[in-house]
């Protein structure tokens, strides 16, 4: 999906999962994997591989999840998915860091093959967070609440840095404008990661 779904995206994993039993519920898989898959990118760059081999482990991991998940191999009653989610993608992980390094493409100095367990959960949390907050980004951006000039405007001067004069005269706005403008959509985009990062914590 090229645009977010918002009755999809903020729904709770467990429901997106019971969903999964309807034959051709392919807008489902597509959110599983909107969900996860730039987390486990994310994740798989930050032990040491560079974008395009991150992708790929991405790409690896959810396949394998897919794979196991049609095959009745998940089981709620033993953990969290992204519990599990996890366990898959580091395991990808440490395989193309192997591979990489057999072909001498990766030095052992480069990653961290002994990362333990808490670490591994932080890093994680991490890079949910930073997919959480731009998919919530996304959503507000497709939302009809608010137009382009206040978008604009927290953009400048929330996202970007930019003092809010400079922003309220490259806006067309007034300072007091800015700051109505900065606060609405902040109040708005605060809601939207609480949702989304409600619906990723409820995964079992």
């Amino acid at each position: 999906m090229s645009r977010t779904d918002p009755i999809l995206a903020t729904r709770t994993t467990t429901r997106l999962l019971d969903a999964l039993h309807e034959v051709g519920n392919e807008p489902v898989w597509l959110q599983i994997d909107a969900r996860y898959r730039g987390v486990v990118a994310g994740l798989a760059r930050r032990l040491g591989l560079d974008d395009s081999d991150a992708d790929e482990v991405g790409q690896q991991t959810l396949t394998e999840f897919f794979r196991c998940y049609r095959a009745g191999r998940y089981d709620r009653s033993k953990g969290r998915l992204s519990s599990w989610i996890l366990g898959i993608a580091h395991h990808t992980t440490l395989a193309m860091i192997r591979k990489r390094q057999s072909e001498g493409r990766l030095s052992q100095t480069q990653v961290d093959e002994q990362i333990d367990e808490p670490k591994l959960r932080m890093i994680w949390t991490d890079e949910r967070d930073r997919a959480v907050l731009a998919r919530a980004l996304g959503m507000l951006r497709d939302e009809s609440e608010f137009d382009d000039r206040t978008l604009g405007a927290f953009e400048l001067s929330s996202l970007r840095g930019v003092p809010v004069a400079e922003t309220a005269s490259q806006c067309g706005m007034s300072p007091e404008q800015v700051y109505v403008a900065r606060s609405r959509v902040t109040k708005r985009l605060r809601s939207l990661v609480e949702e989304l990062t409600a619906a990723f914590e409820e995964d079992r």
